[in-house]
Order: C-alpha cells, then sequence, then structure tokens
C-alpha cells in the first residue's frame, strides 16, 4: 500500500515557476513508477509525466516537454514536478500517482493504482 501526498501548487504569473513534490509512504516505494497528471474544471485528467522506479528513464507529454521535468529521490520516497515557462492554460489540479512496475512506462491514469488528492495550481495572464 502506497500514499502520496501532494504539496508545492500556488498562484504564479504566466512565466513564472513551481515546483511540486509528491511525498510517499511505504517502504515499497522505490520499486514503483511514478507520474503526475492535472486537471482542470471541465476536463478529463491529462497526462503530463512518467518516470521508472530507478528514475533512469521518463516520459513527458508533448504539451510539457521542455518545461516541465520529472525526477525522484528513492531514498527520500519523493517524487518532483518542477514546472517552468508556466501559461494560464496550465492552470489546473495536479496530482501524483504511483503504479508497480510494468514493461513500459504508464501514461494512462487508468494504468496507476495510487493517487494523492491534489494540489491547485493557478497560472495568471
Amino acid at each position: 500500500q502506497v500514499q502520496l501526498v501532494e504539496s508545492g501548487g500556488g498562484l504564479v504569473q504566466a512565466g513564472g515557476s513551481l515546483r511540486l513534490s509528491c511525498a510517499a509512504s511505504g517502504r515499497t516505494f522505490g520499486y514503483y513508477a511514478a507520474g503526475w497528471f492535472r486537471q482542470a474544471p471541465g476536463k478529463e485528467r491529462e497526462f503530463l509525466a512518467a518516470i521508472a522506479w530507478s528514475g533512469s528513464t521518463t516520459g513527458y507529454a508533448d504539451s510539457v516537454k521542455g518545461r516541465f521535468t520529472i525526477s525522484r529521490d528513492n531514498a527520500k520516497n519523493t517524487v518532483w514536478l518542477q514546472m517552468n515557462s508556466l501559461k494560464p492554460e496550465d492552470t489546473a489540479v495536479y496530482y501524483c500517482a504511483a503504479r508497480r512496475p510494468m514493461g513500459t512506462l504508464p501514461t494512462t491514469a487508468s494504468s496507476y493504482h495510487y493517487w494523492g488528492q491534489g494540489t491547485q495550481v493557478t497560472v495568471s495572464s
């Protein structure tokens, strides 16, 4: 069982940066793949980034590639999402997710078993 808690959201101006954190409980989190998603009002949950359990492999949605970076430190049971060059359309609730390893990086919401409660990110123009 893994529990996830996101933090680091807030209000930022367009062009600014935020770093989201996802703190995980559970001794085996280091063996889980992790990902970040977001959901804006009236829209479906959108995949942003994923990272393998070892941190050696990452993947990104085209909408955030080059602006967002996912990373992890298994010793700290933490996954981060560094977000740069933020745009008003990045406004959403951001979620951290985790699952046991699979053959490829999981990029769909249905692939993940564990979710955090979300943290609000608002980008003003």
